[in-house]
């Protein structure tokens, strides 16, 4: 039977799919556009499925904010390259997640991949045919929202650090600040008695074993235990930091001086704990040269 060009390119604006793969599935349909539609999405599936093994390193963080400030959320999507994580499509696919995340309050990976986008998609119905598109493995990682009682400050640093800080007082935009700092320095914890006292007490046992490998008295062990203890606690809390935008001060004075609290924060780092493949080019190279020996 005969396919329209006007069929087609329905189909390839429903689908996103190449002009081959519409006509091939329209003509499988017998130019059913909805038919087709669904044989696309199955293809799609398919193409999604054998990239699963691929690993996804790259991608984007996005954020998006209620309307009275007081909730956050922070979204992972995941890509293989920063190519395609640039990508307008992919930034909007993403920026769509994030607000339906913080609509629904969904964090777990599957109710993120259950949530409905615009034109009754699902976020996973989305990412394989973004999949079968791009021709790259997509992840929908992980989100976290936080919520305050007041005003939550956002940060992201191009599309690979994303921040959220909870502040009470002060101002929004030292919240920004805030969260700049935190995408900046890192901290793991707001303020030393958010440390677990298991950390604090590794912690000691290791700098006691130092300093007393030092051949200093007992008594001065223990002082000196105690003062890099302070020094360590500072460095990996945010109160403790040297703010980033002024170093003679540390965020704590600066939240003195605002009178202002931090309740929280959230960091997010673009494939943070995900093992990347290494790559051996020169392996790479002389397999290729040894293959064509073999072929000669």
């Amino acid at each position: 039977m005969s396919i329209s060009a006007e069929t087609v390119k329905a189909l390839r604006e429903r689908t996103g799919a190449g002009m081959m793969e519409c006509k091939k599935a329209l003509l499988e349909t017998g130019g059913d556009l909805d038919a087709a539609a669904e044989v696309m999405r199955k293809a799609g599936l398919a193409k999604a499925d054998k990239k699963a093994g691929r690993i996804a390193a790259e991608g984007t963080i996005v954020t998006a904010a209620s309307a009275d400030g007081r909730a956050a959320v922070l979204v992972e999507v995941n890509c293989e390259t920063d190519f395609v994580a640039r990508q307008p499509e992919f930034q909007s696919f993403a920026a769509d997640i994030a607000r339906a995340a913080l609509a629904a309050g969904a964090t777990a990976p599957e109710a993120l991949a259950a949530l409905p986008l615009a034109g009754g998609s699902t976020v996973d119905e989305v990412r394989r045919h973004l999949v079968a598109r791009i021709g790259e493995k997509i992840d929908v990682r992980r989100a976290a929202i936080l919520h305050a009682p007041e005003r939550i400050g956002a940060y992201i640093h191009g599309t690979r650090i994303g921040t959220l800080v909870g502040v009470t007082g002060g101002s929004d935009t030292l919240a920004r600040d805030l969260a700049m700092h935190v995408a900046a320095a890192n901290p793991q914890f707001v303020a030393p008695g958010d440390v677990p006292a298991d950390v604090v007490a590794k912690e000691r046992e290791i700098l006691a074993a130092q300093a007393a490998a030092e051949g200093k008295p007992a008594a001065i062990v223990e002082k000196m235990v105690e003062g890099r203890l302070r020094k360590y606690l500072a460095e990996i809390c945010l109160t403790g930091q040297p703010f980033v935008k002024d170093p003679d001060t540390t965020v704590g004075k600066l939240l003195e001086q605002a009178r202002a609290r931090v309740s929280g924060f959230l960091r997010y780092e673009v494939g943070e704990g995900i093992e990347r493949k290494q790559e051996d080019f020169a392996a790479e190279v002389m397999a290729q040269v040894e293959a064509a020996k073999g072929r000669a």
